[in-house]
């Protein structure tokens, strides 16, 4: 078994630009973001299931999900978040588990944004980072990026755990509330720290 770091934090904290940077020095990362965008891809199993569960409304003209409709349905209504969760959680740990099997590097990450709140990935992780910063950069973050209100992004948070929950867990925590520039030293003490980890730790486990 891989020595696998979950990486998770609250949405805008930077989880890809963290990963990118473990990426650049040969680790293995495995992002359940981008299996979630390809096991809903036209004519895919979980596709499927969610037109299945919601309907074609959810489908744009073209047969893509329309993920801003699906995303405003669930997040309105928590039985449908459910049923949603239901369907994709476990194919996607399905196919986690399949690449982290796969991983070379000594360690590797699994990018989980909730990690903390749903538990569906914890067995499979060893040490958990988070990737942390203000809620207000958060905020000015997503808006910036996705053309969000900051009420529909406080809302997105306000699903997730409290920031000060989320630290109260972490076996290690980057801060990054600065610029780009402040993740690379940062990752390279950490990438030091799990390669140690990784060599020290039980075969097998």
């Amino acid at each position: 078994m891989p020595y696998v770091v979950g990486l998770t934090g609250g949405i805008g904290s930077g989880k890809s630009a963290v990963a990118d940077a473990f990426a650049a020095l040969s680790v293995d990362v495995t992002d359940t973001d981008r299996i979630a965008h390809a096991l809903t891809a036209p004519g895919s199993a979980g596709l499927a299931g969610i037109v299945a569960a919601f309907g074609t409304d959810v489908l744009r003209a073209d047969g893509t999900l329309d993920r801003d409709r699906l995303r405003e349905r669930v997040f309105a209504d928590a039985a449908a978040r459910q049923r949603l969760e239901a369907i994709l959680h476990p194919l996607i740990r399905a196919e986690a588990a399949r690449e982290v099997a796969r991983w070379k590097s000594p360690y590797g990450l699994l990018v989980v944004p909730l990690l903390f709140e749903r538990g569906g990935h914890r067995d499979l992780v060893r040490r958990t980072l988070v990737v942390d910063c203000p809620e207000e950069i958060q905020v000015a973050r997503v808006t910036a990026r996705s053309g969000l209100a900051a009420a529909q992004v406080r809302a997105i948070m306000a699903a997730q755990l409290p920031r000060a929950e989320r630290l109260a867990r972490a076996d290690d925590v980057l801060d990054n509330s600065g610029g780009r520039e402040a993740i690379a030293p940062q990752v390279a003490e950490l990438d030091r720290r799990y390669r140690r980890l990784a060599a020290e730790a039980p075969a097998g486990l």
